[in-house]
């Protein structure tokens, strides 16, 4: 008896209304490609192309793999297969592949993604920067410590703070970080604008720790409209700065101001706290070693965070108008 054969493609296994679909017609990824193959010369990577590679890194953020998990999931996933542009009988990448590809995208080309990302958003009308949620919160090091406390103690160190902790620790520039007087760790610190018309996040950066919200204000401040912010932006200094930007900030005042108005304020806690709730669930160990490999981590993630929001908010005519 012979056998029987039955021709399938690719683009037939993926549903027509798989979220992989909507997230592929979400952006013009052309308006980048130009600076990915810039960035990467005459490299293809054993074939591969940098533009697939890099919607590969997009689903390692999306899904939230490591290197090896990404490795598999392209190998079993036909809408995986798919969203990058490998065809059915295609050698997806192996593992080692992928942090080669993040180390020579490099963060300042991740950052112009982004922003072309954004002005995309922002000519659809969902980046109107009018309102905007400010917050800033804790990354986790990949590290517990222990270790740097042992050899600290053989240096005769009496403390254990900020200003030793570099000489002895493997990610020399994570710092300990506090918050509320009692809350300490020991890594970064994400600073986020997030655009309250549509909950997109606008902006994103990774500090040190030790670095204050006040002082990454200034990353992640918009151009104009109202900021609604917590404790730890009211200062002076900062209604300074954001009058300098044309922004109006509205702060929750500390419980010592004299101005501290408390209607206000609770007005304020009531329009932060959709936000809030939502990035209180997000990752808080970060993955690499340094601020520009998390920096770029974030960006990527805030990307695939937008994606996902997009195909809650969009009406059926934006997920296919931008090609």
């Amino acid at each position: 008896m012979s056998g029987q054969y039955t021709l399938v493609s690719l683009e037939e296994l993926v549903s027509p209304t798989h979220n992989y679909r909507k997230f592929a017609s979400l952006f013009n990824h052309k308006t980048y490609e130009y600076r990915l193959k810039k960035c990467v010369g005459n490299s293809n990577y054993q074939g591969y192309g940098i533009m697939r590679l890099f919607k590969c890194l997009l689903l390692q953020f999306m899904e939230n793999l490591s290197d090896r998990e990404l490795e598999r999931f392209l190998q079993e996933n036909n809408a995986a297969k798919w969203f990058c542009g490998f065809d059915l009988t295609d050698k997806t990448p192996t593992y080692s592949i992928f942090s080669r590809v993040r180390d020579k995208i490099g963060v300042d080309l991740m950052s112009k993604i982004f922003g072309i990302l954004r002005e995309q958003l922002s000519s659809k009308g969902y980046m109107s920067e009018v309102f905007t949620f400010v917050d800033a919160s804790h990354l986790v090091a990949k590290a517990d410590l222990w270790k740097e406390r042992d050899e600290l103690i053989k240096q005769r160190y009496e403390r254990f703070n900020n200003e030793n902790i570099s000489d002895v620790a493997h990610d020399k520039e994570a710092k300990i970080g506090c918050k509320g007087g009692n809350k300490f760790w020991y890594g970064y610190k994400k600073h986020v604008s997030v655009d309250m018309q549509s909950g997109l996040i606008n902006r994103v950066s990774v500090t040190p720790a030790n670095v204050t919200d006040g002082d990454g204000f200034s990353l992640v401040c918009p151009d104009g409209g109202a900021v609604y912010a917590d404790k730890g932006y009211c200062s002076e200094d900062l209604q300074k700065f954001a009058k300098s930007k044309q922004v109006h900030l509205a702060a929750i005042k500390r419980n010592n101001m004299k101005s501290k108005n408390k209607d206000l304020d609770s007005f304020i806690t009531k329009i932060r706290s959709p936000y809030e709730r939502v990035f209180s669930k997000q990752e808080r160990r970060v993955r690499y070693v340094g601020v520009a490999k998390n920096q770029f981590a974030e960006l990527i993630s805030a990307i695939c965070f937008n994606m996902k929001r997009l195909i809650v908010i969009s009406p059926p005519d934006f997920l296919h108008s931008t090609g």
